[in-house]
């Protein structure tokens, strides 16, 4: 045990309510030593759950142990006591970078280098990912991708002879459908008319309601675009819903598609829109690779 840790150790010792916890924690993490770390910050926090710092700490460890969406929560809650906490900022910004978010993370990790210009690091990610948004933006105007055609009550894909380019083309060239990206029951992949793309979900009974609840969103888009041109915030990302029976976290892949994720509502919301954020970019790809 190092010198500073053993000191560290003792003031806590001696005052379990000291701040201390924080270097001591940062300490331990420094050290490789995640698990004391975690508990220390863990004590910490029972007594200053409204202590950004120790969130945000503890998030960091976290994502040292592997558990991302444990991070992510955490980097949530910071922010929720500090909107402008430049590290919860980072921390989202690199963890929307790992699942392909490039959006969410540039917006992230442009806050945080507002509070912290002298950071190289995330200077350098900053640039990365702008770079892999124009790399993105330049794809999609050299070769834009035609329109989807699916039989809109099943989770395959489908060219139905009488609506799709294969009626005139051969086999070879209509290839193998995209395989289903969405697995998980409780994701849903919609278009603009209320039509299932993809996805599934089921009712209280274990009865498949995906059709119905896909028709009920028909028009969302357009009014949540509506909602937040009037309101001047530019173009809409996500909308969530906490309700008694589950969460609800909507976002666009395309202009004329949306996907629906539905979780328990013990299920923290951040990590929903977390595992949104990641069918988000396997329906965009899905999308692609379909036409």
């Amino acid at each position: 045990m190092s010198d500073d840790i053993r000191t560290l150790t003792a003031e806590l010792a001696a005052d379990p309510r000291s701040l201390v916890f924080l270097e001591l924690g940062e300490a331990l993490r420094q050290a490789g030593r995640l698990e004391p770390a975690a508990k220390v910050v863990v004590q910490g926090l029972t007594r200053y759950p409204d202590l950004p710092e120790g969130h945000d700490l503890y998030a960091r460890i976290l994502a040292d142990q592997g558990d991302l969406e444990g991070a992510f929560d955490e980097w949530d809650m910071t922010l929720r006591l500090d909107s402008t906490h430049p590290g919860a900022h980072k921390g989202l910004g690199f963890l929307f970078f790992k699942a392909d978010d490039l959006h969410s993370a540039l917006r992230h990790l442009e806050t945080a280098a507002t509070h912290r210009p002298d950071d190289k690091q995330l200077a350098g990610v900053i640039a990365r990912v702008r770079a892999r948004l124009q790399e993105a933006q330049a794809v999609d105007t050299a070769a834009p991708v035609d329109p989807l055609v699916i039989t809109p009550a099943s989770s395959v894909v489908s060219f139905p002879a009488s609506e799709s380019k294969a009626e005139s083309a051969s086999p070879e060239s209509v290839g193998e459908p995209a395989p289903n990206p969405l697995e998980d029951d409780g994701l849903l992949l919609v278009d603009a008319a209320g039509l299932r793309l993809l996805g599934a979900m089921k009712g209280a009974g274990g009865s498949e309601t995906a059709d119905r609840v896909a028709a009920e969103l028909a028009g969302v888009s357009k009014e949540a675009g509506r909602a937040v041109r009037l309101l001047q915030l530019g173009e809409w990302q996500s909308l969530a819903l906490e309700a008694s029976g589950a969460h609800f976290f909507l976002v666009p892949p395309t202009p004329e598609t949306m996907l629906l994720a539905i979780r328990d509502p013990a299920v923290p919301m951040a990590r929903v829109a977390l595992g949104a954020a990641r069918a988000l970019e396997a329906a965009r790809r899905w999308l692609e690779r379909g036409s």
